[in-house]
């Protein structure tokens, strides 16, 4: 058997059925699994990927993108405990071959290790993006450089007003979840991007017969881009650059984050950065720091580089 995204909403009713009839669950509980259900169809639909080419993953990068929107660890952990079960109840049900969810420990999932990028790769991409292409060259150049070089959410960026850039000092003004503000550095290659992209292609999306939108960065019709095609521009000028690796917006934000702590960045640092509410979101990267601890174990301790 198979399950097409049109399918989902009626399979998700039936599931809170079995729930009902079968688990005696109560409804309030009931009503928390739709809610989580539903997060994760709207979530599936917006990037067309269908439930049966759901892996783990996929389910890693859902989790990691409600950390990302300011989503409570503990309510995230939540909704992954549904997201769990359903997919268990579904391969039982044989509706789906197997359960992509079996291998997602639903307990450690704010524990899982980012994916990120290379250094090198991360330079492949951002210097594949011809900026003299105008103006879509120009404009994800920017895109790309301001992800990676400030750390920015999606929804951030494409919010991104030009009020909020203070070229004198170099910083970006962001209010995050909770409307709390943070203060994040440009960077010399992303202000140098942003500044080509603001003087050279921004007119040229602009229409005649619509308001400008009072956002840095536009789309093709002249309004607000979307998250979604923010994540098929990565998409598209990753696979033109050569990268193998599944890149998708989130992935830059976390290889922000990874080559700063490599760096010798401090994590608070970094937490304040990323608009961290909590240091234990942040210690999702303290792998770098582990793995940096061994190398100077192994190159500088007498014994360190002896076989085990």
């Amino acid at each position: 058997m198979s399950l097409s995204l049109q399918e989902l909403g009626g399979t998700i009713e039936q599931f809170l059925l079995y729930l009902a009839a079968e688990r005696g669950l109560s409804a309030h509980y009931r009503t928390s699994v739709r809610q989580s259900l539903t997060h994760l169809r709207h979530y599936l639909q917006q990037r067309n990927i269908s439930p049966d080419a759901v892996q783990d993953a996929t389910l890693v990068e859902y989790h990691h993108d409600l950390l990302s929107e300011g989503l409570a660890a503990s309510s995230a952990r939540i909704m992954m405990v549904h997201v769990r079960i359903f997919f268990c109840y579904l391969a039982a049900q044989h509706v789906l071959p197997t359960n992509p969810a079996a291998l997602v420990q639903s307990g450690r999932m704010g524990m899982q290790i980012p994916q990120t990028l290379s250094e090198e790769d991360v330079r492949v991409l951002l210097e594949s993006i011809d900026q003299q292409q105008l103006p879509f060259g120009a404009r994800d150049r920017a895109m790309l450089e301001m992800l990676y070089g400030s750390g920015l959410r999606v929804s951030e960026l494409v919010s991104l007003r030009p009020e909020q850039v203070d070229w004198d000092e170099g910083f970006v003004r962001i209010t995050g979840k909770g409307d709390k503000t943070r203060y994040v550095p440009l960077g010399g290659a992303a202000a140098q991007a942003l500044r080509f992209y603001r003087e050279h292609a921004r007119h040229l999306l602009l229409r005649d017969d619509k308001p400008d939108p009072r956002v840095v960065f536009l789309s093709r019709r002249g309004g607000k881009l979307t998250r979604e095609r923010i994540r098929q521009v990565i998409k598209t000028r990753a696979a033109a650059a050569g990268l193998d690796e599944n890149v998708f917006p989130h992935i830059l934000r976390h290889s922000f984050a990874t080559h700063l702590l490599e760096n010798g960045a401090d994590l608070r640092v970094i937490q304040d950065m990323l608009g961290h509410a909590d240091l234990a979101t942040t210690q999702i990267y303290t792998h770098v720091e582990q793995k940096r601890l061994v190398n100077l174990h192994k190159t500088f301790h007498p014994r360190g580089k002896m076989h085990p």
